[in-house]
């Protein structure tokens, strides 16, 4: 990307903000006039009616409280703890990032990747939100880099980058002990030249991760099981135990059906392969979309949305417990301490309150369809 691309891109991503910042000055007025005080909310990035695309604020009704629009298609969206502020990623090999008040009190801010880096669509903060933590490719290297941002004032730097211990880093979450970082490198080298087209599938390592955000060094580093080359590792959470909850999407055979969930004790140092009945292996078409724990803990989701499939794993041991059927079902949050929050590429969003039961249609929205990620909103507000 040229400088003068760069200035392209940020103009239009300011332009588009200009506008969803009136949209978020009367949302936020309402919620400061109480209507919304204790109404739970998510964001997502999404495909609007018109064919253009967003990241929204939205309530369980449903609902917009914030819509900012966004140049191209956007993919996770990352919220900081400690200030409640979120990040929006474009999708890989995408170049633009969001930084915003979900609440629509303060402006929000764009910015770019640096030349030479694209995004892979996930980001971090540090434990006191003046960091911000992004997953980038060094394409011409072939190298996977955490670039550093400083997001304490009101347009975000990069501060610097870091090796993220592999090739094609994805998800990046922070540990429980608020410095570690944990990346989900997906072995998978990409150049923007040729978009999204796959270049080393012969050639993969796929690895988990863990480095010092303070000193970027390399903590520890677990390689994908072997024989499992082609097991993407992609998307993750984190438990209150620090065990990390791993999805797969294999790149292998379509008559092939690994195991797609993986689990990671730090301790043990070794990754934990969690696999589904026989019978429902085919149906998965060898891609998990999103990983999620509820909010007691006590059950991990996992979206299929190529095969239609939300799983559930229990977090005790990762044994298989049920699998729900949901056409296009990707994003997933929790809702309540055991119950989750699933949105679809149909504009729905549901409620699975139990794993043996159906997903409860909670609000749609024809015309929308939201895209791979659903994140809540602490109530800090």
């Amino acid at each position: 990307m040229t400088e003068i691309d760069r200035r392209h891109l940020l103009r239009h991503l300011l332009s588009g903000i200009g506008a969803a910042g009136l949209a978020g000055t009367v949302f936020g007025a309402a919620d400061a006039a109480g209507q919304y005080d204790d109404d739970p909310l998510y964001v997502a990035a999404r495909r609007e009616a018109d064919g253009s695309h967003a990241v929204a604020v939205v309530g369980l009704d449903g609902l917009d409280r914030l819509v900012i629009p966004l140049p191209g298609r956007g993919h996770d969206v990352t919220v900081c703890r400690t200030t409640g502020r979120c990040l929006a990623f474009a999708r890989r090999p995408g170049t633009f990032a969001v930084i915003f008040d979900p609440l629509g009190k303060n402006p929000p801010s764009a910015f770019a990747a640096v030349p030479g880096r694209h995004f892979y669509g996930h980001g971090a903060f540090s434990a006191d939100g003046r960091l911000a933590y992004a997953t980038e490719n060094d394409y011409a290297a072939r190298r996977g880099v955490i670039g550093v941002y400083d997001v304490s004032g009101d347009r975000p730097r990069r501060i610097g980058e870091f090796d993220s211990g592999g090739i094609g880093p994805h998800d990046i979450l922070p540990m429980p002990d608020g410095r570690t970082l944990v990346v989900a490198n997906g072995g998978i080298a990409t150049h923007p030249d040729t978009g999204r087209k796959k270049l080393n599938l012969d050639d993969m390592h796929p690895n988990i991760a863990l480095i010092d955000s303070a000193t970027g060094d390399l903590l520890g580093r677990v390689d994908g099981e072997a024989g499992l080359s082609r097991l993407s590792l992609r998307h993750m959470d984190v438990g209150a135990d620090s065990r990390v909850w791993i999805g797969g999407q294999y790149q292998g055979s379509t008559s092939e059906h690994p195991p797609l969930m993986a689990s990671l004790d730090p301790g043990e140092g070794r990754l934990r392969l969690h696999d589904v009945p026989d019978q429902l292996k085919p149906e998965l078409a060898n891609y998990i979309g999103s990983v999620t724990l509820n909010r007691d803990g006590s059950v991990v989701a996992a979206s299929c949305p190529r095969g239609g499939r939300v799983l559930y794993f229990s977090a005790r041991d990762g044994a298989f417990l049920a699998s729900q059927v949901r056409r296009d079902a990707c994003g997933l949050a929790p809702l309540d301490a055991r119950s989750f929050l699933v949105s679809d590429g149909e504009g729905a969003l549901l409620e699975s309150a139990s794993p043996n039961g159906a997903p409860l249609l909670v609000a749609a929205r024809a015309g929308l369809a939201w895209d791979n990620h659903l994140v809540a909103v602490p109530a800090t507000r």
